[in-house]
């Protein structure tokens, strides 16, 4: 039901599932595992899987921290978004890259929760998409020590609040990877 014309389609996002990034998260191997299978699942499908990979100070271009876990391998054939902000569309081409592929529908999977999954949600969802967040495939590290809730609070309240969002034109829901449909 996406606001974009002609756009049919539903692409995989796999954002920052990188080596740096899933050392400190938590149930990293789980979420992992999870979206391993949503990657295998898309691709018999003919889903398009887009995976975006951010650098920043922590992350350097090319350093082994940059680079996507191991139990993750991206196809020749599939899209690659370098990103150095939050949200996985500004400074980047996936809108382009969605555009091309007719993607309306986005479905969210990777890290961190409180922060570029959060926030390409947000961009995903104001620039027309239906997004799914899939509850179940999700992650990040624990940042009580500056002031937010555990983990799995986090979590939790991500996966509460995109259950309950709605725009003129667009839907967004949760589900867990098991009932993910391309």
């Amino acid at each position: 039901m996406t606001t974009l014309k002609d756009r049919p389609g539903t692409a995989l996002l796999v954002i920052d599932v990188q080596k740096g990034v899933m050392a400190s998260a938590v149930e990293a191997d789980a979420v992992v595992k999870n979206i391993s299978g949503l990657v295998d699942r898309a691709r018999s499908t003919g889903t398009p899987v887009v995976w975006v990979q951010h650098s920043s100070e922590e992350l350097p271009l090319e350093s082994t921290q940059w680079e996507y876990v191991d139990d993750l391998a991206r196809e020749p054939s599939e899209a690659l978004v370098h990103k150095t902000f939050g949200d996985s569309f500004e400074g980047t081409d996936l809108e382009d890259v969605l555009a091309a592929a007719g993607v309306g529908k986005v479905v969210v999977t990777g890290a961190q929760t409180d922060a570029c999954i959060r926030s390409t949600m947000h961009g995903a969802f104001t620039r027309g998409y239906d997004v799914t967040l899939v509850t179940d495939a999700h992650t990040t590290e624990d940042l009580s020590a500056y002031g937010a809730p555990p983990p799995q609070q986090v979590i939790a309240h991500t996966n509460l609040y995109w259950g309950f969002q709605g725009a003129p034109g667009r839907t967004a829901e949760t589900v867990a990877s098991a009932e993910v449909a391309f």
